[in-house]
């Protein structure tokens, strides 16, 4: 088969014998011969058995483990290629699910490191064996990794001490995780609930703010793009009132606090509470007002009538229930979202579409080379 194009969830997709046919680590292009795992209805999903013919835009994947570790999905693209199927991913959910026929250009931001760019890792562990690594595609196995590509160099030192001095015998689980994030100028934190050690606080510096945070909260994973992150989705916003919603260690509310006269930052994690306050201390910043509840029981029963500007970043699964049409009956008139994954975007814009909002843009940020996961902004204002 001949692989027509690249399709959300990463998968090369294919037609034949009446099939809709998706193919694991393809390249549009590609011309493959396949084995077909599982058939649903008319819908079949494939593993690659040979590459007939490759795509002109198909590289040999630097990676040793590529294929087998479920990590990354898109090394064997050349990096045009990738960020040309990123944002044909968003197009493709945005038609099939929004219903949403953009003209305008979906901007796409590079990453200024294609490897050893992320900051942030969450490793499996098994102590049976002493391994230390990743899950393996499709599956809950453990691929033993050494040296992983994509991760900044700080971290794959981390990767290196931990495997040598963990204590395996005090861990009694059968399986656990670490994870780990790496702040300024060379600082790793690590936390996992098998050991008693708390988590070292970490700093990174971005677009002129300071942000302290560790390894059990969230943080971005690509810290070169974070002046990006935050032009894109706060450019031209100012005025009185806004809100952070899913606001984390004040990322955005930090900013935010600068361009309106009062923000008010919504997260239910406690550990990123304390640390976004931390950061509005340090910063000087007594304009923002943090609620520690869950977004939705907040706009159940908050009224919000004078907000101006809202900044939604919910996690990859997406808005919890209601958010949406909670959100559109206070009607800010200028809504930025930033979503890492494109299907759970596409399925709010379309209610916010009904609802009378319009798409101004929509811009995505490789937040993540070497995988099929993209940051999108989308910018809506009421018509």
């Amino acid at each position: 088969m001949t692989i027509e194009k690249i399709v959300p969830r990463g998968f090369g997709l294919a037609f034949v014998e009446g099939l809709t046919v998706f193919v694991a680590l393809a390249v549009a292009g590609d011309k493959l011969r396949v084995r077909i795992d599982q058939i649903k209805g008319k819908t079949a999903f494939a593993e690659i058995v040979e590459v007939l013919e490759p795509s002109a835009n198909r590289i040999t994947p630097p990676c040793q483990y590529f294929g087998s570790c479920g990590g990354c999905d898109f090394q064997q693209m050349s990096y045009a290629e990738q960020l040309n199927s990123k944002v044909a991913m968003i197009r493709d959910c945005l038609q099939r699910i929004a219903k949403v026929d953009l003209d305008a250009e979906i901007k796409v931001i590079p990453s200024p490191a294609e490897f050893g760019y992320r900051s942030r890792a969450q490793w499996h562990i098994e102590p049976e064996t002493k391994r230390i690594g990743y899950y393996k595609r499709n599956s809950r196995d453990l691929v033993d990794i050494e040296n992983c590509p994509i991760l900044a160099p700080e971290l794959n030192k981390e990767l290196k001490r931990l495997r040598g001095e963990l204590p395996w015998e005090k861990i009694r689980e059968n399986r656990s995780q670490i994870d780990a994030a790496r702040g300024g100028g060379g600082q790793v934190s690590t936390y996992s609930q098998s050991l008693d050690e708390a988590a070292k606080e970490v700093t990174f510096t971005a677009a002129g703010e300071t942000f302290h945070y560790s390894a059990d909260v969230f943080f971005q994973g690509n810290q070169s793009l974070i002046p990006d992150l935050l032009e894109t989705a706060l450019s031209g916003a100012k005025g009185e009132k806004a809100l952070d919603l899913y606001s984390g260690v004040g990322l955005f509310s930090l900013p935010m606090a600068r361009k309106f006269k009062n923000v008010v930052a919504v997260e239910d994690n406690m550990a990123s509470v304390k640390f976004a306050k931390k950061n509005a201390y340090a910063a000087r910043l007594s304009n923002i007002e943090f609620k520690t509840e869950s977004v939705r029981k907040f706009l159940y029963h908050t009224d919000l009538k004078s907000v101006e500007f809202v900044l939604l970043d919910p996690p990859r699964a997406g808005t919890e229930k209601d958010t949406i049409q909670n959100l559109i009956k206070i009607g800010p008139p200028q809504i930025s979202y930033v979503a890492c994954e494109p299907s759970v975007l596409a399925r709010d814009l379309k209610r916010f579409d009904e609802s009378g909002y319009r798409i101004d843009s929509i811009t995505a940020i490789d937040l993540f080379p070497q995988t099929h996961h993209v940051e999108t902004i989308a910018r809506l204002s009421k018509r």
